[in-house]
């Protein structure tokens, strides 16, 4: 039960400190309804950027996990627990959410990596739906980065954040061959 309290402690001051971040978010023309993609460094930039409109949301099955998910549900996003390792195929759910028209958003890393590694999951949701999968490219102002796998990013309290939605286009396997005559 203790532990259950820490959480929802936990969990409501981090809602707090996200809602208190300030978002300049760029978006692309022909933008529309896709997959969201961020690294794993950026989750909390993302969350800040979203919050309020209903995206659906995959989270890991860790116990940070846990209050991700509680942080993400306070903030308004719809939330799926699951990722490349556990739960996968809850997926899934996401793509019901893309077929009604919807946006979803995930890390493209995953939970584990390896950092600035697409994992299949994000594309196979951008190939199966049509839609299109969007990478948030985040610029920070006041922040500091923790020494983890992936070099997450910790804006502090009433920072600007600035995130550029770019559209993903994949490397075609003949695009850095010369072509011969």
């Amino acid at each position: 039960m203790f532990g259950a309290f820490k959480v929802k402690i936990a969990s409501f001051l981090c809602s707090l400190w996200i809602r208190s971040l300030r978002v300049r978010l760029t978006k692309p023309e022909g933008y529309r309804a896709g997959v969201i993609g961020s690294w794993h460094r950026d989750l909390i930039a993302c969350c800040a950027a979203f919050r309020g409109a209903g995206v659906h949301v995959l989270v890991s099955q860790s116990r940070d996990g846990e209050i991700f998910a509680r942080v993400t549900s306070a903030l308004g996003y719809r939330v799926t627990r699951g990722s490349d390792s556990r739960g996968a195929l809850n997926v899934r759910h996401l793509r019901k959410t893309l077929d009604d028209g919807k946006f979803v958003a995930m890390a493209l890393d995953g939970p584990r990596g390896p950092a600035g590694e697409i994992k299949p999951g994000s594309l196979w949701l951008s190939r199966s739906s049509g839609r299109p999968l969007w990478i948030a490219e985040v610029s920070y102002g006041r922040h500091f980065t923790l020494k983890t796998w992936d070099n997450f990013v910790v804006p502090l309290p009433l920072t600007t954040v600035d995130i550029r939605i770019n559209y993903f286009m994949e490397k075609e396997k003949n695009q850095d061959k010369e072509t011969r005559l």
